[in-house]
């Protein structure tokens, strides 16, 4: 379902020095993003568990491990009666983030996935906003003023602000920065990644982007975005979903 050095920002520790763990995490939780796999998402976790352990003031091993975490708790949530389980993963990132922004306060990526986490929790309980309301705007803000052009800031806060829609001129702001996010993807992309340097969450913007067309009425271009995340992530039920549903609605968005 965030101008870029080849470190972001936000994770400005020396990768030359992270313990072996974090990069086998970050194999792990590639792995386990492209199955949309529970247990391997587990899996990167307690290897990251293991780097932050090794080495307790590394930032970007908190952040990774914070990473897995979400996207753990996201796959629970995608699946009935994982409620517990994943309200355990939420708990988890939002420990883990935490202290990843404690530890380096600059990273913006940490900011912007706390500023998700709290959003999804108001999203379920609307009662929450009064206190969390306060904390996911503060994380917000920190993560567009430390990077403003992180492609996987603007991804994860525009998605935010696709769900608090309340019609179409927030559907079209949260398009507008859906679509920049991917333009920051694609920069992003030409240029060779660090050994601890984080590459996802492009398809998951495609994703969202084609469902901000759907709810907008362009079931054209959704099925074109809904395309793209699949031709690169099969396992992603949301862009499935969504693509059938345009098909459904209009034969000819099958070919975008």
């Amino acid at each position: 379902m965030l101008c870029l050095s080849l470190i972001s920002p936000g994770l400005r520790a020396d990768t030359a020095a992270s313990p072996t763990p974090a990069r086998a995490g970050i194999i792990e939780f590639n792995a386990a993003f492209q199955a949309w796999d529970g247990a391997r998402f587990a899996h990167a976790g307690e290897l990251f568990r293991q780097a932050t352990v090794q080495a307790p003031d590394n930032a970007t091993n908190f952040y990774w491990l914070g990473v897995a975490e979400f996207h753990h708790m996201l796959q629970l949530r995608s699946t009935p009666g994982n409620d517990a389980a994943a309200e355990n993963a939420q708990a988890s990132a939002i420990a883990s983030l935490t202290t990843a922004v404690k530890l380096d306060a600059h990273n913006a990526e940490g900011h912007a996935l706390l500023a998700t986490i709290y959003g999804i929790r108001i999203g379920d309980r609307w009662i929450r906003a009064l206190g969390l309301g306060p904390r996911a705007m503060s994380h917000s803000k920190l993560a567009m003023t430390e990077a403003p052009t992180n492609p996987r800031v603007r991804y994860l806060l525009a998605t935010g602000e696709f769900y608090m829609a309340t019609g179409r001129a927030d559907l079209k702001e949260a398009l507008k920065n859906l679509l920049l996010a991917d333009t920051y993807f694609a920069s992003e992309a030409t240029r060779a990644p660090g050994p601890l340097e984080p590459r996802w969450g492009r398809s998951s913007c495609h994703t969202f982007i084609g469902l901000t067309y759907e709810k907008l009425g362009d079931r054209t271009h959704a099925a074109e975005y809904f395309h793209k995340s699949l031709a690169v992530h099969p396992a992603d039920n949301l862009a499935r979903a969504g693509l059938n549903r345009v098909m459904t609605a209009n034969p000819a968005a099958e070919q975008p």
